[in-house]
């Protein structure tokens, strides 16, 4: 089994990178992360990190978000001047609608030193791209599934192929309700023909530079439930008090208060990962540690729940 986690650079996914390093390694799981600050510090430690543990990693070399849309040139300089002989930190050619068959091509020969991935979100030729690989080493293709239909993947059966679902529903926070299904594809992707999965955490695949204050706060965990053939659910604990968006510890505190509650209770399905018990600690605390934080907390519980899903899965 093997779990694709789809990250964008952002400071507080490199932080859970790093701080989930040792999970990542022992469990096999290879992240993908797309760079999307032009300063690239973050990231190097991040890699660092991870080759510490002996961890892979896929570096988007083209990414279509962030400081570094169109010009990627330093992230391919970075990973040959840090790591150009370091097999598990490889790269990856994202295609989009906007890609022609001759762009990528051309940007696999340039990272063809990094064994790249395809990563298709869009593309449009499938036909066309299988025509031109011929001859060369066939690569990992990952679908992202929304945009990478079945009549699309068919045509890269007999590579390894890896699906990456948005399972996480975005709404308003004040709209969410308080569980719902996320996901069963870790359970699923086999039946699928696929040779693992992935998917973008509890944050989803929709991208934005920043945002307004909020007027809602909101925890987002994730947890197996058994008694549904090991689908995935989402529980989304929601501030009270969401008519405008001041005092987001005040509203931090409530939606924290029934993050507790429901463990309390004693049959929240929710796994006692490390960030459950950060979690309580900041309520016996009463600390805010700011929403980027909480949002950290919320990446390192989904890949601890999943590293528990697939060793129960194994042993």
């Amino acid at each position: 089994m093997v779990y694709y986690p789809y990250f964008r650079g952002k400071q507080f996914e490199l932080i859970a990178i790093r701080e989930s390093a040792d999970i990542i390694a022992r469990n096999s799981f290879i992240p993908i992360i797309e760079p999307v600050r032009e300063s690239l510090a973050s990231l190097g430690r991040t890699l660092e990190v991870l080759a510490q543990h002996s961890a892979k990693a896929i570096i988007v070399t083209n990414p279509r978000y962030g400081d570094l849309r169109g010009n990627a040139q330093s992230i391919l300089d970075m990973l040959e001047e840090t790591y150009p002989q370091d097999e598990d930190i490889t790269a990856g050619v994202l295609l989009t609608g906007d890609t022609t068959v001759t762009a990528a091509i051309q940007e696999l020969n340039t990272d063809s030193r990094r064994n790249p991935s395809l990563i298709h979100a869009g593309f449009s030729m499938p036909g066309e791209l299988t025509a031109g690989l011929q001859g060369l080493t066939a690569p990992t293709n990952v679908f992202i599934e929304s945009e990478a239909n079945t009549l699309y993947r068919r045509h890269f059966t007999g590579t390894t192929r890896v699906l990456i679902r948005d399972g996480f529903r975005r709404v308003k926070n004040s709209a969410y309700p308080e569980v719902e299904n996320f996901s069963d594809l870790h359970a699923t992707y086999p039946d699928l023909s696929m040779d693992g999965y992935g998917d973008f955490l509890t944050v989803g695949d929709f991208y934005a530079e920043g945002g307004g204050p909020a007027y809602a706060v909101a925890i987002h965990l994730t947890f197996i439930d058994p008694a549904l053939d090991d689908t995935m659910r989402i529980y989304h604990f929601i501030s009270d008090s969401n008519d405008t968006p001041t005092d987001p510890a005040g509203k931090f505190a409530q939606a924290l208060q029934k993050l507790i509650d429901r463990l309390d209770a004693g049959n929240s399905g929710l796994l006692w990962t490390s960030a459950i018990e950060e979690f309580r600690e900041l309520h016996d605390r009463q600390h805010f540690p700011g929403l980027g934080h909480v949002k950290k907390l919320s990446m390192k519980h989904h890949l601890e729940t999943l590293a528990d899903y697939h060793q129960s899965a194994n042993a």
